[in-house]
């Protein structure tokens, strides 16, 4: 039977036929309404028929109402009835009720359905047979709890639904389960519990970023950008973008990605350096900028990507390149101190899937000479030459005996041997064998390579020939320092590698959202 939306006839019809049901909404010019009380079915229905007539998806609620965080529910809330929008994570039902956690982003809630003066049988069933994943509006009860809710991160509390509204439905089967997917390492195979591996995760990542702790992940992530952009702008540092897109290989070698530009080839760019040290020639002093870095590394560690978020800096110094290290470790030490002041409950979230030791720091920032840090690893039974490069083993050992003896997981590492290190590297003065060069680690893991960039066009000349580097590709590079150039320096951090050792992460690929390795290139 047909009858004009809203119209009388059409309201009586609908009401002999849905004053029963819980749920309402307007799809495809049918409308099913939902509501407690047959009498609030005249005001529901004319306003679903209005909304549809203005091609508007319909919700019986209030349009102003507020809706309230996950987060922000506590005791303080009891007896309020409130407004949650969230997904559904697990529900359970039992007898006559059902319980449902429900999550937004890193928290979650406890929630009951019971039969009784708000609720009935066909509620508690409706809501039981929401699939996971659904987003839901609830109208609930705040009531605080006698026994704290381990399984959640409101643990003083619970709602108590009075009407729920399905907002978004998902499909009843999921690629993988969240709880899986946030099982601390270990437990699942102590007991024989699924575990999600490292591929499954990141072929279906949509799924994966929505777990607490990838959620805690890269809300920690964007905090460092956001300390790293703050206090570099607070000592006086300009932010710069620089093209990725360049003529000639970064850095020299062969790691880089040739790509068709027109009718020639161009590079992605391995390194915003020489943009950098173009800007200090340019009278900007002191710049920093975030972005893309490329590395055609075939390299399937646990710490390289072939694409990488670098945070990277450049400056003048006036007297001595220290200065330099002094500005970048007191940077560092600034974001340190945001991530333990601000974000306790990312870093707590990570901590109950990733156990770790928090990660300590000194102030000012511990720095050995490479002599100093050869002469450590020697005690320790390594044997190296006094010009050979730190190998990834002996750089976690080395972070190791550092933590013994200072207590402290970041320190720099000054004074590399010249041999070691880029072209464009200034020589140390006093000893032609090593170089105004250094590193910086967490956790006895890189994170950071810089140096006193030469500023001399005729020394850069001699070093590039000498690394075998075709003069006419970095020729632009060059003439930038036969103007007058001031004495600079710099480095650049891999974002991702920062947050993984911070946490204590095993694989870069957890703090990179969609990571691009040799052997992955989609999501």
């Amino acid at each position: 039977m047909w009858a004009e939306p809203g119209s009388a006839k059409w309201v009586a019809h609908c009401r002999r036929g849905a004053c029963n049901n819980k749920h309402a909404s307007v799809t495809e010019g049918k409308v099913e309404s939902i509501c407690h009380k047959t009498q609030r079915m005249g005001r529901l229905l004319r306003r679903a028929a209005e909304f549809f007539l203005k091609g508007t998806l319909f919700f019986p609620c209030e349009p102003d109402r507020g809706l309230v965080r996950v987060q922000e529910l506590t005791p303080e809330k009891a007896g309020q009835l409130i407004w949650v929008r969230a997904r559904i994570h697990t529900s359970r039902a039992k007898g006559k009720q059902c319980f449902l956690v429900l999550r937004q982003q890193q928290f979650n809630v406890q929630a009951l359905v019971a039969v009784g003066e708000r609720a009935s049988k066909q509620m508690v069933k409706f809501a039981a047979n929401i699939n996971k994943e659904s987003i839901v509006d609830v109208e609930a009860v705040v009531k605080k709890v006698q026994q704290k809710i381990e399984s959640c991160s409101q643990q003083d509390v619970e709602l108590h639904i009075e009407r729920i509204f399905v907002i978004s439905q998902a499909e009843p089967r999921l690629p993988l389960q969240l709880e899986d997917c946030v099982r601390p390492e270990g437990e699942g195979d102590e007991d024989g519990r699924a575990t999600v591996n490292q591929d499954t995760r990141l072929d279906n990542r949509v799924i994966d970023l929505r777990t607490t702790t990838s959620q805690a992940i890269f809300r920690l992530q964007s905090g460092v950008c956001q300390l790293f952009r703050d206090t570099l702008t607070d000592k006086g540092f300009v932010e710069i973008q620089t093209p990725k897109i360049i003529s000639a290989a970064s850095e020299g070698g062969a790691n880089v990605f040739t790509v068709s530009y027109f009718k020639t080839s161009a590079y992605l760019a391995q390194s915003p350096q020489l943009y950098k040290q173009m800007c200090i020639c340019a009278d900007f002093d002191k710049v920093f900028c975030v972005g893309p870095v490329f590395r055609a590394e075939d390299s399937n560690t646990h710490r390289h990507l072939t694409e990488f978020v670098g945070l990277d800096i450049e400056l003048a110094f006036n007297y001595h390149y220290h200065e330099v290290i002094e500005s970048i470790t007191d940077t560092m030490v600034q974001i340190f101190k945001g991530l333990r002041d601000k974000f306790q409950t990312e870093i707590q979230t990570v901590g109950k899937q990733y156990p770790s030791e928090p990660f300590k720091f000194l102030e000012p920032t511990l720095r050995l000479e490479y002599s100093e840090g050869v002469a450590m690893l020697r005690e320790a039974g390594v044997e190296m030459g006094d010009e050979e490069d730190l190998s990834t083993p002996n750089e976690k050992l080395l972070g190791r005996l550092v933590k013994e003896k200072y207590d402290t997981d970041f320190y720099v590492l000054d004074k590399y041997p010249l041999a070691v290190r880029p072209f464009y590297t200034m020589p140390d003065p006093n000893d032609k064998k090593y170089s105004n060069s250094y590193d910086m680690f967490m956790r006895g893991e890189e994170i950071l390579s810089g140096a006193q960039r030469i500023h001399d066009a005729q020394l850069l000349t001699e070093r590039a020939m000498h690394h075998n580097i075709d003069l006419e590709k970095i020729k632009s590079y060059i003439d930038s320092f036969r103007y007058g150039a001031p004495p600079h320096g710099g480095g650049g951090i891999g974002l991702e590698r920062v947050c993984m050792l911070y946490l204590g992460l095993h694989n870069v690929r957890q703090t990179s959202m969609f990571p691009r390795d040799p052997k992955r290139l989609t999501p």
